[in-house]
């Protein structure tokens, strides 16, 4: 008799999770429900509508450290399925992906939709049911089976099921329902909405290597260097972001409001720095401080900061004072900013959190406390930085459920 799989959730995780038990496990009968009318549709507005399909870093051991959560259970799965591996399957398919100088790879279409028809038709041409507006009700286990409840009253009967909800409540709610426990679910990868005088009016202007810190009592330091950009709301880039992903539960209990260390010069020491600014107020006494900017930074950064910390803003840099001086050397690498909330990441989002890790069997993504019962992609206790890191732990669980049942039936 063939097996009965559903997958619950028509993301990355559910449509690799398919077919990887398709091909894996060709006899089977395999349905993906998805809720809404749209597949797929964070792969659609993925970076940018161009799809960050996974990121260029082949070595497992370095590839985790890209994981806020989830870093250590992955390493396993990664020596067996890493992008090095999604690369070869999208080319096999017929999609060639290209590295960009950060290392994130993109189809060479620059188009989403690539990546959308070559996982739906793949799945089709597998023999894999696609049923959109399907909205789940409730997942029952009844000895060997389960029943999964549609709003509309109809029934699925299933040997196996793979959750692959994504950041959607009612997945959690599935899987508490199934024995599992829920680490509270927090955004992760946003940007900071900061108001304050020194960035107000400057939205746009960016620097390329900017060390910044959250402020705290105790606990790990949590610290990320990169770009920065300056917006409307505050500040966002990588570095922004990366700090947004690895301090997102502390940030979720501070209720988005704690304050932000900047460096703008993390290159040198502050007691260099200040020496240096001794040494410009030698050689250039007669330059006006706004006016003259040593530094790789941009004019108008510079100025706020010199406004911000000389009483007369009009001062040439003989005129500085020793308290003004050790000031301007604060605020170019110690300068503290109150995070006042937190912003979005454009229409991209990923979420801290999701089904206990403890739970979980790495080898096969199969619940320990559930047997049948499997979970891939976002639902799970894992997140990643921003470079298409969740991607490929997409990929990766959606492809361990779906080789495991080789040895399964």
């Amino acid at each position: 008799m063939n097996q009965k799989i559903i997958i619950i959730g028509g993301g990355a995780a559910g449509f690799f999770g398919a077919i990887s038990a398709a091909t894996h496990q060709p006899q089977a009968e395999i349905t993906i429900l998805e809720a809404s009318k749209q597949l797929l549709d964070k792969v659609k507005i993925s970076g940018g509508g161009r799809c960050n399909v996974t990121h260029h870093c082949f070595n497992p051991s370095q590839l985790i450290t890209n994981y806020p959560r989830g870093g250590r259970e992955l390493r396993g799965p990664f020596s067996r399925f890493q992008p090095q591996d999604t690369v070869k399957w999208f080319t096999d398919k017929g999609v060639k992906l290209k590295t960009e100088a950060d290392g994130r790879m993109f189809p060479i279409t620059d188009d989403s939709q690539t990546i959308i028809d070559c996982l739906v038709n793949t799945a089709k041409s597998l023999g894999i049911k696609i049923k959109t507006q399907t909205f789940v009700k409730s997942i029952k286990k009844v000895e060997n089976q389960f029943i999964i409840t549609l709003k509309s009253g109809a029934e699925f009967q299933a040997d196996k099921v793979l959750i692959a909800t994504g950041s959607n409540k009612l997945g959690y709610q599935w899987a508490e329902f199934l024995g599992h426990s829920i680490k509270t679910p927090t955004p992760s990868l946003f940007t900071f909405k900061i108001n304050d005088p020194r960035i107000k009016n400057l939205a746009g202007i960016s620097s390329e290597n900017v060390h910044i810190q959250l402020k705290q009592k105790k606990g790990k330091k949590l610290e990320q260097q990169g770009p920065l950009l300056i917006t409307h709301w505050g500040v966002s880039g990588p570095a922004v972001l990366k700090l947004s992903a690895w301090g997102a539960r502390i940030l979720y209990e501070n209720n988005y409001k704690m304050e932000l260390i900047i460096n703008w010069l993390p290159q040198k020491n502050p007691e260099v720095i200040k020496a240096e600014l001794n040494q410009l107020k030698v050689n250039h006494p007669k330059q006006k401080v706004t006016n003259y900017n040593g530094y790789n930074l941009s004019k108008r950064l510079w100025q706020s900061l010199v406004d911000y910390s000389l009483l007369n803003n009009d001062k040439i840099w003989a005129e500085i004072t020793k308290k003004e001086l050790e000031k301007l050397a604060m605020e170019l690498t110690r300068g503290a900013y109150k995070i006042e909330g937190r912003g979005v990441f454009k229409d991209e989002f990923v979420t801290c959190g999701g089904v206990s890790l403890k739970e979980i069997d790495f080898k096969t993504m199969e619940s320990k406390k559930c047997k049948g019962l499997y979970f891939a992609g976002e639902v799970l206790d894992i997140d990643g930085v921003t470079g298409g890191f969740n991607f490929q732990n997409a990929w990766t669980t959606g492809w361990l459920f779906g080789q495991h049942l080789i040895s399964s039936i």
